[in-house]
């Protein structure tokens, strides 16, 4: 199968590379089915690439490439809609925001992880209320930013 996507071109992908959410990710509900795509090895950044809408995609990173801690609850039922339990290996990411010209202030969203269970390839975008999980946690301190800002 392909897709002709507007940010990557074209895209061959099997059945197997499906990433189903059921209720779509949230803001984008009509948006079911997608794939991940890696644009550089070694690259801790992935794309979900709908495959519904060759214009949608979302820049997404191992959250524990940037938090050492991050462990988001997921709760029962949500566990059993993705038919995942306590020995069930699932992955998790967060979208990632990055400015243009502006990397040194890049976001991830640790309030909203999506969890894909990768043997049934169902996939949620849960929303995690916990006050130590933030929709827009800063991934380098300020004290960076500044430093960088300062030398250019």
């Amino acid at each position: 199968m392909n897709l002709n996507g507007t940010r990557f071109g074209q895209i061959d992908y099997t059945e197997d590379d499906v990433v189903v959410f059921e209720e779509g990710l949230i803001g984008f509900a009509r948006c079911r089915e997608y794939v991940l795509l890696s644009t550089k090895e070694g690259s801790p950044f992935r794309w979900l690439q709908s495959v519904e809408d060759p214009c949608l995609a979302f820049l997404v990173v191992d959250p524990h490439y940037y938090v050492d801690s991050y462990a988001p609850a997921i709760e029962d039922f949500e566990a059993v809609k993705l038919g995942i339990d306590r020995d069930t290996p699932c992955v998790v990411y967060t979208t990632a925001a990055i400015p243009a010209g502006s990397p040194s202030d890049m976001t991830i969203n640790l309030a909203a992880p999506i969890v894909i269970n990768p043997t049934s390839r169902k996939a949620k975008q849960l929303v995690i209320e916990d006050p130590a999980y933030t929709i827009k946690h800063r991934v380098f301190p300020a004290a960076n930013r500044t430093e960088e800002k300062q030398a250019a």
